[in-house]
């Protein structure tokens, strides 16, 4: 297999399948890699594009699991532990260590001597975090800091009180889009078929069981069949819709909360990532993230009652947050116009009308509820953990003995070289003809349909808003180049539906 990932649902819909996977964010593309590094054929569709909602929209960090030591979860921090390792060994180019910084200011949980504590527990806990990794992917022992320190790495740290500082290392993944694109390069050189813009829209059945699904390609109308013994619903926030449409409405999979991010027009505070908080009982805990001259900062999570329709929050909601991040920054003095761009998603609530994020995995097996044999439904909480959840979602349909699994032995593709994104930038004002040849293989190779797919998750193009029109007035440049020389189809066009 070339791993190339090959947009033709036609030809897809002749082949035989063990699953199909329905919904493209992380769960559904691990759950497509992992059974393909297992021998099955797996088909995941996309009604839009891969990665384009909850996983887009992340704050980019794979959390190594510190945060579950405060609440003695010793077995999700070791999955933590464990889900980060992989991800920095398999990708070291996209997934880079980063530093994080936590000021301490002598009250309760936050004090030197007990994050001092956490800290040896957390390197006593994880002797092998760095086992087969590249050197510069290692990741040192955490370690508690003067307050002097504390003023080295973040000058514009609010000082009044500070006792010291918590430092411990985690991952980033900055091109977090080419991640979600390498992992399916994977999959299809494993043998899985990927289809993006393909909407399921109907469950078959062949007695109580599964036979496939129907579809949609969103591009052309067309319905397809596309047939397979196992159905798994990946859905992220419209799991309970698909569940609704293959079976019925199961409220337990997805309670919603809205959860963002702000890409904001300031240059980074410091070269690590700040943890701060305004300093309130019972504030929240904000990540200030250093990313590419910018800084990301998040996760702000707000109440959204159930059934209302997906909507962006409004300026009120990032104004709070705002707030929030000029209370715990002296100085910082933010306001909406230093919004470059709000990344926004649903998460699944701990409880209805709540902003608190669920803590666990929910996975269903539709047959134990009255449903139809072979259909499951997976609502994710965590992109570190995603892998994880997929490989104990597979053996747990392999126990009902509706698929067999071998051992996990695709390993990833080597070879494959992309340039990196400064140099496509270059190109498309310098070598027209490069960058349409560039363009070009990323439609065939990638599934970039749209100019959007192309500017914001095969690249960064479009992730500052103010570049964004230039960018999509060279696309439509090199798309006229293109049409001009005869080759109407090398570079990828906007559609509507």
């Amino acid at each position: 297999m070339n791993g190339m990932i090959d947009r033709d649902p036609i030809v897809a819909s002749r082949a035989q399948y063990d699953l199909v996977v329905v919904g493209g964010g992380i769960y559904g593309v691990m759950l497509t890699l992992e059974s393909a590094r297992r021998g099955l054929r797996p088909l995941l569709l996309e009604r839009d594009d891969y990665g384009a909602a909850t996983s887009w929209n992340s704050l980019r960090i794979i959390h190594g699991g510190l945060r579950y030591l405060q609440k003695a979860d010793l077995a999700r921090f070791r999955e933590s532990i464990a889900e980060r390792q992989w991800w920095l060994r398999e990708f070291p180019d996209l997934v880079e260590p980063l530093t994080c910084l936590m000021p301490l200011y002598g009250r309760g949980l936050k004090r030197p001597a007990i994050f001092r504590l956490a800290l040896a527990i957390n390197a006593w806990l994880s002797p092998t975090r760095n086992q087969n990794l590249r050197p510069d992917r290692c990741l040192p022992p955490g370690r508690v800091v003067t307050p002097v320190e504390v003023v080295e790495l973040f000058p514009q740290v609010d000082r009044a009180g500070l006792r010291g500082g918590g430092v411990w290392y985690d991952a980033i993944a900055p091109d977090l889009q080419r991640l979600i694109i390498e992992c399916l390069h994977w999959a299809c050189a494993c043998g899985a078929t990927c289809l993006n813009y393909v909407r399921a829209e109907r469950l078959l059945r062949a007695g109580d069981g599964v036979a496939g699904v129907e579809a949609a390609d969103r591009i052309d109308n067309r319905k397809l069949a596309f047939c397979a013994p196992v159905v798994i619903n990946a859905a992220g926030p419209w799991c309970r819709e698909v569940a609704a449409a293959f079976d019925r409405d199961y409220p337990q999979l997805f309670r919603p909360s809205v959860a963002f991010n702000v890409l904001l027009n300031r240059e980074p505070l410091s070269s690590a990532a700040l943890a701060v908080a305004p300093r309130r009982k019972g504030a929240g805990m904000y990540f200030v993230v250093p990313w590419k001259g910018r800084i990301l900062a998040g996760t702000y999570h707000a109440p959204r009652p159930d059934g209302v329709a997906p909507e962006p929050p409004d300026n009120e909601l990032v104004g709070r947050y705002l707030e929030d991040l000029n209370a715990a920054i002296p100085g910082m003095d933010l306001a909406l116009k230093d919004v470059l761009r709000v990344h926004w998603g649903y998460l699944p609530a701990a409880r209805a009308g709540l902003a608190r994020q669920a803590d666990r995995p929910v996975v269903m097996d539709h047959a134990v509820q009255g449903g139809p044999r072979g259909l499951f439904s997976v609502s994710g909480v965590k992109f570190t953990t995603a892998r994880r959840v997929a490989g104990q979602v597979l053996e747990s349909i392999a126990a009902r003995r509706l698929i067999r699994l071998a051992e996990s032995n695709g390993e990833r593709p080597t070879g494959r070289t992309v340039p990196t994104l400064s140099a496509i930038r270059q190109w498309l004002r310098e070598s027209p003809d490069q960058a349409q040849r560039f363009i070009a293989q990323l439609r065939k190779e990638e599934s970039a349909i749209t100019v959007e797919d192309l500017l914001l998750r095969r690249t960064d193009w479009g992730m500052d808003p103010r570049q964004m029109s230039e960018m999509e007035r060279m696309i439509e440049a090199l798309t006229r180049l293109a049409c001009s020389r005869g080759q109407e189809r090398s570079v990828p066009c906007s559609y509507s539906e």
